[in-house]
């Protein structure tokens, strides 16, 4: 097949999580003889800012081994301006919809939101060229603004649902990460069209994010050998309630065994760095260069998933995988019922917790830092599981299979 995909952030934009499951997905499926062309950004993600080496033009083109990549402006604008992140969206897409067409036709073409309108780019090359369009949904928009409460007018609220309805309607199918997710996508659906959702999960890279020891170069750079260390390691956001680690560093401020590690970049990185400085139990660092990630990962005794209340029928946390494959065990503050909660529990890979209960979550951290031994067991139960259920190869094998399933479905239509 030849496929077209329209993503926000591709390789080496890999700071974004979303670029590392985009470059991923398209390497396994270029591996299994697929041809492909990548529209995407030029890479900005990391100071929300075209890096220095890629600016002077504002479209790229480059031929791989396996296509061709268009990069084009993103029109980086600052993460807590909703207004003004739109109007780059939107931007951003007119550009994509464009270059796309100049790749001539393909046979299906598949679009990440967000943003969400990167739908709309996928849609007119659908159109243009009669083939199936496939929208993989990471995060749904625009519960996730409103549910922040980035958005709040409730006419722009009216026309970002009537928007995403119709995207959901002309696509020909739609991806999504967890069965919240399709709850979710599926409600917004005529119920005749409900069976064009699947549920393909994110994947966890398993060769470099390998169980490690413990004792490793993360740990000396930072001065932690010898501690046990609590991290939080991924974006540093505005979905994640930061207070309930700064409530624990203060439990846990006798405790000069006990440390904690916010590492990331983000929209509440200011705040974050402002409460941490001076606590000398608080490490906060940047984002690590991708072969590094299972040593920053594998450096930690347990590993945080923080998410504010309501956001998980509309945002699935793809750091659960890593921390998963890294053999490290979890404490998750999540809404009962979510994907990640149930992940958790159901693995025994660790404890889940409600959303921003900050008593039920230091009693959780109490009693998982009294049983290192238990600890060690819910780390290896998490590493058996994404070794059964979130590799690439599978991720790419599902995508692979719904493209022919539609070009089959599409030529009996025809």
């Amino acid at each position: 097949m030849k496929l077209l995909i329209l993503c926000p952030h591709f390789e080496p934009d890999l700071h974004a999580a979303t670029g590392e499951v985009m470059t991923r997905l398209v390497e396994g499926l270029a591996k299994r003889g697929h041809q492909l062309s990548v529209v995407t950004s030029l890479p900005w993600y990391k100071e929300h800012d075209v890096e220095p080496e890629w600016r002077g033009r504002p479209w790229r083109s480059e031929r791989v081994a396996w296509g061709r990549i268009v990069r084009v402006w993103p029109f980086p604008t600052d993460k807590s301006n909703v207004a003004a992140r739109a109007v780059g969206f939107v931007g951003f897409t007119a550009l994509a919809a464009g270059a796309a067409l100049t790749l001539g036709r393909h046979d299906a073409v598949l679009a990440m939101s967000p943003p969400i309108f990167l739908g709309d780019a996928a849609w007119i090359v659908a159109r243009r060229w009669r083939i199936p369009m496939v929208f993989n949904v990471q995060d749904i928009f625009p519960d996730v603004a409103v549910d922040l409460g980035a958005l709040t007018n409730p006419r722009v609220i009216s026309l970002a649902r009537r928007h995403e309805r119709s995207l959901y309607r002309r696509a020909d199918a739609v991806t999504v990460l967890s069965d919240d997710q399709a709850d979710n996508v599926r409600a917004k659906m005529e119920p005749a069209a409900q069976g064009r959702v699947s549920i393909i999960h994110n994947f966890v890279d398993l060769d470099r994010v390998a169980v490690v020891e413990r004792e490793n170069g993360y740990r000396r750079q930072h001065g932690l050998m010898g501690k046990t260390v609590v991290m939080y390691a991924g974006n540093v956001g505005l979905s994640q309630p930061f207070d309930m680690i700064r409530a624990a560093a203060e439990r846990f401020a006798s405790r000069a065994d006990v440390h904690f590690v916010i590492n990331g970049e983000g929209a509440a990185r200011a705040e974050v760095d402002a409460w941490a400085a001076g606590r000398p139990n608080v490490t906060v660092a940047d984002f690590v260069p991708r072969d590094q990630v299972g040593e920053l990962l594998g450096a930690a005794d347990l590993q945080l998933i923080l998410l504010k209340r309501g956001l998980a029928r509309s945002s699935t946390p793809s750091k659960l995988y890593g921390a998963l494959a890294s053999g490290r065990p979890i404490l998750a503050s999540i809404d009962e019922g979510s994907e990640v909660a149930n992940v958790v529990t159901e693995a025994g890979a660790g404890l889940a917790v409600g959303p921003e209960d900050t008593p039920a979550f230091l009693d959780a951290l109490d009693r998982l830092l009294a049983d290192p031994a238990g600890m060690e067991a819910m780390g290896r139960r998490g590493r058996a599981h994404v070794e059964r259920w979130m590799s690439p190869e599978v991720q790419a094998e599902r995508y692979e299979e719904l493209f022919a399933t539609l070009l089959a479905l599409r030529g009996r239509q025809s």
